[in-house]
């Protein structure tokens, strides 16, 4: 036996998302009969898998242009040509003022946040340790083993608006955030919007209230936009994308359906982009080209704002309202079964107060029944005292086919029917 070490052996321990990705990955290549509900894999949506192949076509017949983009290495930054076009995009469509010293491309968002994490948060030169504040749990389940020492989240409660017999959602709780930041610890906070897993949306006024205790802190407001604006532009609320100096925004191309290309990108100050680039060299030399050459020109043109507005928002809000729509056909009268308000990204969040036993063993029964979704207990880390509340939910992606999406609803409330009237 070999002995690792101690960040060896904490990436490397189980972890719920490794689970997920696990799961994701065997359901969609080796069992076909899984109803998959799980894990975060964009839909394929017809309109935009075309474009996708009409970009490879471009490329193919543009000179050297397909030799290029698999055959050369680019800066470690990004391409030079897709972070201007990036950041002309933003300008002009968000009215920021950016350069292309603004931005840096990663492996994904999943790698932006490690890089991220690890670079504002943990031991620091000085002999202290900081901590990523959470200013609202569930969070997306990524982040919580990103940590390369123990400790390195502290998450706040939120409170829980109850707005109909099966709908809620969460709101900040300032008074908690407020108390946090006093401990004088915390090297950022990180909040995602739309959130993963909820779909919760932050409302304008939450996220300014965040980005002016962040800056009266001296600390950064990381926003991960994942799902966010401008692009994918899964948002089915009214929100307002924000940056400023003390600002770090995550886009990513995955959601626009490229989610083999492993295209992320960091949007902050030029010190924290060239920090970023920096650590991509070190550990992987450079960014994958594809999902930069595939997209740029859709930048130029904007003719990515229209698929984001007129494509990929219309379709998963409506995936989203006909679950919703199956859960009260599948749950009707049911006690104890509510949804967090529809207000983006792929997911559905279902809460069970009535539930006899944790969001983890209901996942592992449902597994069972070839219904593949995400317990919720993985997405409540930081937390520093248990909160019954987070076994009691399950993480839906609802955006996969509606005949599957639809039976594997009624599988799981005839589960639940099943345990709460055994």
């Amino acid at each position: 036996m070999f002995s690792f070490s101690t960040s060896g052996t904490r990436l490397s321990a189980r972890s719920g998302i490794l689970e997920l990705m696990d799961d994701l990955g065997r359901a969609l290549t080796t069992d076909p009969g899984m109803r998959m509900l799980g894990g975060g894999n964009p839909a394929h949506i017809p309109a935009i898998d075309a474009v996708w192949r009409r970009r490879m076509t471009e490329l193919m017949h543009d000179g050297d242009a397909l030799e290029r983009t698999l055959g050369n290495y680019d800066p470690p930054q990004g391409n030079p040509p897709f972070l201007k076009s990036l950041a002309a995009f933003l300008n002009r469509h968000c009215g920021w003022d950016l350069t292309p010293a603004h931005l840096a491309i990663t492996a994904g968002g999943q790698s932006a946040f490690f890089y991220l994490f690890n670079l504002l948060a943990g031991p620091m030169p000085d002999g202290t340790s900081r901590r990523i504040l959470l200013p609202l749990v569930p969070e997306y389940i990524g982040y919580a083993n990103q940590g390369l020492h123990p400790d390195l989240f502290l998450a706040c409660q939120p409170e829980i608006e109850e707005l109909s017999p099966h709908e809620f959602k969460y709101r900040v709780s300032f008074p908690r955030v407020e108390a946090a930041l006093a401990q004088g610890n915390i090297g950022a906070i990180c909040v995602s919007r739309p959130t993963n897993p909820t779909g919760n949306v932050l409302t304008n006024d939450e996220i300014s209230r965040l980005s002016d205790l962040a800056l009266a802190a001296g600390i950064p407001l990381i926003i991960d936009n994942a799902y966010g604006l401008p692009f994918p532009g899964a948002i089915f609320t009214d929100a307002t994308p924000l940056f400023a100096d003390h600002i770090i925004l995550t886009l990513s191309l995955s959601k626009l359906g490229l989610p083999g290309t492993r295209t992320g990108i960091v949007v902050a100050r030029p010190e924290i982009a060239s920090a970023v680039a920096a650590m991509t060299s070190v550990i992987g030399l450079a960014n994958t080209n594809a999902g930069q050459q595939l997209v740029k020109p859709l930048l130029d043109s904007d003719e990515l704002l229209h698929l984001s507005r007129q494509i990929i928002r219309p379709f998963y809000e409506t995936r989203s309202l006909e679950a919703g729509q199956w859960f009260h056909e599948a749950f009707a009268d049911t006690p104890g079964w509510s949804l967090h308000r529809c207000e983006g990204s792929f997911f559905r969040w279902l809460r069970l107060t009535h539930l006899p036993i944790s969001s983890r063993e209901l996942y592992q029964r449902l597994k069972s029944r070839q219904v593949l979704v995400v317990p919720g207990e993985d997405f409540f880390f930081g937390l520093p005292d248990p909160w019954p509340h987070s076994t009691q939910c399950l993480r839906l992606n609802c955006s996969g086919n509606p005949e599957t999406v639809q039976e594997a609803i009624g599988i799981i409330a005839d589960e639940v029917k099943t345990l709460q009237f055994a």
